[in-house]
């Protein structure tokens, strides 16, 4: 059934055909359309205009439309003899017709389309006319739960969609409150000063630029003014007739035009310049006072001074300027020839200052306090010329360069504005010099000193660590009682116990601390405490470090929230080079999740990284104890007893793992390399086949394979390879090898054969899965095919096909920088990095250009950049140590070849033509690398 809205149009249609709307009586003549247009065009009217239509003529029955009318164009059906409905008299009096029409509603359905709704029909339900009995309630109870609990199923998404819309739609068109939010927040930086200063709002803008028609002004000569002073007249405007017929009307004809020079005239001579100068005085009087009570009263410009400050201003004629220049070049050339020198920074800074330059000097001498750091007067010129924050900093690095200077410990006191915050310079210049002093004298005057200051924390760590042991505990605890607030007391009081040797104590001193400065209101800032746990660490003191993250590390933290928190805490201690803290991390970490496998493997990769063999392999018994099903741990802790050259180890770790995994490919294939790297090739054989009867995995049999082809039994490894096939004939490494074998063999025939077979397996099986991929590397080819056939031209135009087709791929665009001429190479990997930022294909191409341009540093810094992103690539370790033979020291090549052996790289173009080559089958990694970039040519 079609809907309302359908059939709409159609009736639309067919009254407009009919000729009227509405059902208008067919034969009825066809109103034309007024239009301005037609009645400008056709001046004189048509004669069939307003003329009666012809007897029995139907408009539109020419062209094959066809009128009807419906139910609503005619209304509802009533005898003739009905009385007329009057529809406008009053309530109680209505007419007979009132009653007739309410009746036939009742009885009737309104088959009206608008009343039409596709589910309960017209008017309503299709059956509500009947009885509503029990199950009818029971079956729509039934279909509102039924509602309700879609409606709830698709809550979720429908709330998370409308947020994603609202939030799209925010940011696309944000609201004007969100649009001023930074400027609204900034306002909280205005200070009281600052807001008095603003104007009220009023006309204080120029007239000139609001009507510069208006404000056309003109210098007067003096002729004029002396004319007239002459005759007496006072009159303060020109006349407009002067203006417009040529100027000011002298005795000479041309208007201002004279013979003399200037604008004097033969009256010149008798002009009386101190009215000239009274007059200019009081106009000027005239424009402050104007100005100063524009803005509701406030006085916007000094008048008293505001011809002062123009002695203030640079000067701007020619004589000044010249000598400005040439004092620049002097003080220039004095900076280059002894930059060591700091009156030369300190003129050049003073003389831009004056010049209104003052970035300029600021910069100039920022590079002087490079040049001279142990200058004073530089670092103390430096602070004067920077704004607040960053003078601030300034002297703080004057400090660290020279920590006796009491000029700047001054200066750095009087950039403070709190009193608080002007003590501690004094204070961090008062320990300076009790520093400088004999330890027993500086011991007595930190005696008077913390007895006049007992709230300095400074000064009473400063007095602990010159007394001895005994003495410091006394020192410190009295401390605690003036101070009980400071956690910088304890943390010392634990660090003197383990210097000590009294590790014990410090656990307690650390609990003890938490509980104490709870009890005296102070929040425990989780955050700082793991930045004081830091500084121990990097103290040397690591039991105070350990129990400090043992006692913080939970605060603030909810339950669900733990694990990932404490991975990232862990992240950021070894980012800052605090490794005992991250062991301490991992170490609570593991208490409290002593079953996931994930955080064992956190701590074993950091162990494996930054600790010791002994450590990494206490902390694997300890894992594979918790988590006996995790392969990897029992691999590595195998491969750690293999590296160390105990290969009985290694086994026995494997032979339990067989026990807590029985049948896994992966502990099957670590025992078979064990043996065969270790020239056990029986036991390998052995292994292989009771793998093969028990585990029948792909790799199982690609392994077995392999063995008896790298062991020159090309008859076994034929017969393996076809048995491996018959299971898994669509694994590809199977074809290959079976290809290599028969090609090895100098068959041909036989060779072709295995790889189109498994070309075309493989292609019904796996091709969709890497559709994109198989691409890139058929276009990548058909492009070195034509560069390799010396048709540069062809292949450019494949490239650039190429990139149309796949514009995102890396590889096409390394391949694409260096197809260019070298001039258009730099150009070309711009445009390739913003397509594949962080492709390392395309990383390494950036790398390799540096390199070709004899930019070593840069080169190796992309290269560094390329192995971070992508470790696995053994094309860019290769290139990176081809580099470092050729540029890099010894110390450089050997890092590049142990960071290549961590990250055992198995893919990359070149790397795998060497890595899976028959003939290095026992090859390690840094031979592998090596042979690689051998085999590399600087022909980039």
């Amino acid at each position: 059934m079609a809907s309302a809205t359908a059939k709409q149009p159609a009736k639309t249609a067919s009254k407009a055909a009919s000729g009227g709307t509405g059902g208008a009586a067919v034969g009825a003549p066809a109103m034309p359309l007024a239009s301005p247009l037609m009645g400008g065009l056709n001046k004189k009217k048509k004669p069939f205009l307003g003329m009666s239509a012809p007897l029995g003529y139907v408009p539109g029955l020419g062209r094959g439309a066809t009128g009807f009318t419906t139910r609503s164009d005619i209304g509802p059906a009533r005898d003739a003899n009905d009385p007329v409905d009057d529809r406008h008299a009053p309530p109680g009096k209505r007419t007979v017709g009132d009653q007739m029409k309410k009746n036939q509603e009742d009885d009737d359905e309104d088959l009206n389309d608008t009343n039409y709704d596709e589910f309960n029909g017209y008017a309503g339900s299709l059956f509500s006319s009947g009885p509503y009995e029990k199950d009818d309630e029971e079956a729509d109870a039934i279909y509102a739960a039924l509602d309700k609990r879609m409606d709830e199923r698709r809550k979720e998404r429908r709330e998370l969609r409308e947020k994603e819309e609202i939030e799209k739609y925010r940011m696309e068109r944000p609201k004007i409150q969100q649009q001023f939010s930074d400027l609204k927040r900034k306002l909280a930086e205005v200070t009281e000063d600052e807001w008095l200063s603003i104007p009220e709002v009023g006309d204080a803008r120029n007239k000139r630029q609001r009507n510069p028609r208006h404000e056309k002004l003109t210098p007067v000569p003096d002729s004029f003014f002396a004319k007239h002073l002459q005759t007496g007249e006072k009159n303060t405007s020109v006349d407009p007739l002067q203006g417009q017929f040529g100027g000011l009307a002298t005795s000479f004809p041309g208007g201002l035009n004279t013979p003399y020079p200037g604008g004097m005239t033969p009256e010149a001579g008798e002009l009386d310049m101190r009215k000239i100068g009274q007059a200019r005085n009081t106009l000027m009087d005239m424009r402050l006072s104007q100005v100063s009570d524009s803005v509701s009263g406030q006085t916007v410009v000094d008048p008293k001074g505001y011809l002062t400050d123009l002695n203030s201003m640079i000067p701007t004629h020619g004589g000044d300027i010249s000598d400005i220049k040439k004092a620049r070049l002097l003080l220039k050339s004095v900076r280059e020839t002894n930059p060591h020198h700091p009156p030369a920074w300190i003129a050049s800074a003073r003389l831009e200052e004056v010049t209104g330059k003052l970035q300029v000097a600021r910069n100039l001498i920022m590079k002087g306090t490079e040049m001279c750091p142990k200058s004073e007067d530089v670092w103390l010129e430096a602070a004067r010329l920077q704004p607040g924050d960053t003078a601030k900093a300034v002297v703080a690095q004057a400090v660290r360069h020279l920590p006796q200077s009491v000029r700047i410990y001054i200066s750095a006191a009087e950039l403070e504005t709190d009193i608080r915050a002007k003590k501690r310079p004094y204070l961090y210049g008062l320990l300076v010099s009790f520093e400088l002093e004999e330890p027993e004298d500086a011991r007595i005057m930190l005696s008077r000193a913390v007895e006049c200051c007992p709230t300095s924390v400074e000064l009473w760590l400063a007095l602990a660590r010159l007394e001895t042991y005994e003495n410091a505990r006394r020192v410190l605890n009295k401390a605690r009682e003036n101070i009980p607030t400071d956690r910088h007391i304890w943390i010392t009081a634990a660090k003197l116990e383990e210097a000590n040797g009294n590790t014990q104590m410090v656990e307690k001193i650390i609990d003890r601390a938490i509980t104490s400065l709870r009890a005296n209101g102070v929040e425990i800032n989780r955050e700082q405490w793991v930045q004081d746990a830091e500084e121990c660490d990097k103290a040397g003191s690591v039991a105070t470090c350990q129990a400090v993250i043992r006692a913080v590390i939970g605060i603030g933290i909810e339950e669900e929230d733990c694990k990932h928190t404490w991975m990232e805490d862990a992240d950021s201690c070894v980012a800052h080079g605090a490794l005992e803290c991250a062991r301490a991390i991992y170490a609570h970490a593991l208490q409290v999740f002593p079953s996931k496998k994930s955080v064992w493997l956190r701590a074993s990769y950091f162990e494996k990284n930054h600790g010791t063999r002994e450590s990494l392999e206490a902390l694997l018994q300890r894992a594979v104890a918790h988590c006996p099903k995790a392969e990897v741990l029992w691999l590595m802790g195998a491969k750690s007893k293999w590296l160390a050259g105990d290969v009985p180890a290694a086994r026995s770790i494997l032979a339990l793992a067989f026990q807590a995994n029985p049948n896994s490919e992966e502990i099957w294939l670590a025992a078979v390399k064990l043996e065969s790297e270790n020239n056990e090739y029986e036991r390998a054989r052995r292994l292989l086949a009771k793998a093969r009867s028990s585990a029948p995995t792909a790799r199982v049999f690609m392994k077995s394979v392999r063995l008896e082809w790298v062991l020159g039994n090309i008859d076994a490894a034929q017969e393996l390879c076809t048995e491996a096939l018959r299971h898994y004939e669509d694994f590809p490494k199977l074809w290959m090898m079976r290809g290599q074998i028969e090609e090895q063999s100098e068959n041909i025939d036989k060779a072709r054969e295995a790889y189109n077979q498994g070309v075309r397996l493989w292609a019904l099986e796996k091709m969709p899965y890497y559709n994109l991929k198989m691409q890139n590397l058929i276009l990548l080819e058909s492009v070195r095919l034509e560069y390799r056939a010396g048709l540069k031209n062809i292949s450019n135009t494949l490239m650039a096909k190429a990139l149309q087709e796949c514009p995102n791929s890396g590889i096409l665009w390394a391949e694409a920088v260096f197809l260019e001429a070298r001039p258009q190479r730099k150009t070309k990997s711009v445009d390739a990095l913003k397509k594949c930022e962080h492709d390392p294909h395309v990383l390494l191409a950036v790398a390799k250009l540096f390199w070709s341009e004899r930019k070593v540093t840069k080169a190796r810094e992309w290269f560094l950049r390329t192995v971070k992103i992508e470790p696995d690539l053994g094309d860019a370790w290769a290139f990176f140590c081809k580099f470092e033979l050729q540029h890099g020291t010894e110390e450089q090549q050997r890092e590049v070849k142990k960071r290549c052996e961590n990250a055992e790289p198995r893919h990359g173009e070149l790397w795998c033509a060497e890595s899976k080559h028959i003939l290095n089958w026992q090859k390690n990694i840094a031979e592998i690398l090596v042979l690689v970039a051998s085999k590399i040519k600087n022909t980039f």
